[in-house]
Order: C-alpha cells, then sequence, then structure tokens
C-alpha cells in the first residue's frame, strides 16, 4: 500500500496497517477514549455552569425605577432602569445620572414594579457572568422588592 505525504512516497506494508487498526479498536483504545470524552464533556458543563448560572454577585440597589418594559422578539422579557442618586460626570462640562439597568424574571415582581413605576425601590438583584435570552438582556436579574417608598420631592 502506498500513501502520499507531501513530497514523500511511503511505502508501508499491508501488514503494519491491520495491526495499527487492530490496536485502535482494542478496548484501552476506547477506554483512553471514553475518558477524554468524559473530561471533555465535564469541562464543557463546568463552563456553561460558570458561564450562565453561577451567581457571580448579589446585593440591593436604591434608587427611583424610570421605566419597566416587556419586551423582545421570540422571548419576551422585563427589561427596566433605575436611576440611583448623585451625578457623574465621564466628560468635562457634562453631568449624567448613574443608572442601573436590570432584567426581570419573575413576573410577580415585574407587576409590581410596573404598578408603582416612579416610586423610590430598594430592589435585590443578582449578578451572572454571562446573560441567556429568556432571562433577560443585562446580567443583573432583580429577583425581589426589599422596599418601596414615595419620592420625596
Amino acid at each position: 500500500m502506498q500513501f502520499t505525504y507531501f513530497f514523500f512516497d511511503l511505502r508501508i506494508p499491508n501488514c503494519y496497517i491491520y495491526k495499527i487498526a487492530k490496536f485502535v479498536k482494542t478496548k484501552p483504545m476506547r477506554k483512553t477514549g471514553s475518558i477524554i470524552l468524559l473530561i471533555i464533556l465535564f469541562t464543557l458543563a463546568g463552563f456553561l455552569y460558570y458561564r450562565y448560572y453561577f451567581v457571580f454577585g448579589e446585593g440591593v440597589k436604591s434608587g427611583q425605577l424610570n421605566y419597566l418594559v416587556k419586551k423582545g422578539y421570540i422571548f419576551k422579557t422585563y427589561e427596566g432602569k433605575l436611576i440611583q442618586q448623585g451625578f457623574r460626570s465621564e466628560a468635562l462640562g457634562s453631568v449624567q445620572s448613574y443608572t442601573f439597568e436590570f432584567s426581570v424574571v419573575d413576573p410577580n415582581v415585574a407587576q409590581k414594579l410596573m404598578e408603582n413605576s416612579g416610586k423610590e425601590f430598594d430592589l435585590h438583584y443578582k449578578e451572572y457572568v454571562g446573560t441567556l435570552p429568556w432571562r433577560g438582556v443585562t446580567p443583573f436579574i432583580v429577583d425581589s422588592i426589599v422596599s418601596m417608598k414615595e419620592v420625596k420631592e
């Protein structure tokens, strides 16, 4: 049997090819392949868990609820913005307020927020490393309302 590899001709007798093919089909190779496949699957599962389900941080943000809307093409998710007290300036001479953009998964929490838009809220959130389309477009997921107050004028 003859194999061409780039510019070289390798002349390998048929008996060696059959021995190599027979060795690959043996149990030790199948066992090694299974172990490598399991390692790859566990590594992939660990990466996916870390990226999409591991809670990177959690806390409470306080501010006035600007809006909460339900939007999306395929997955309808609740997206909102909270305006926090204080100002920041990225460029000289400009003033911006601190904003916190978030997603809400629980429809009961979203309904309560929509009914009380414009009020002062303390929202408990979880921060994930990555986003999933059915969970929202931001890595910050509000899961509960800690407190709600009327805005002081």
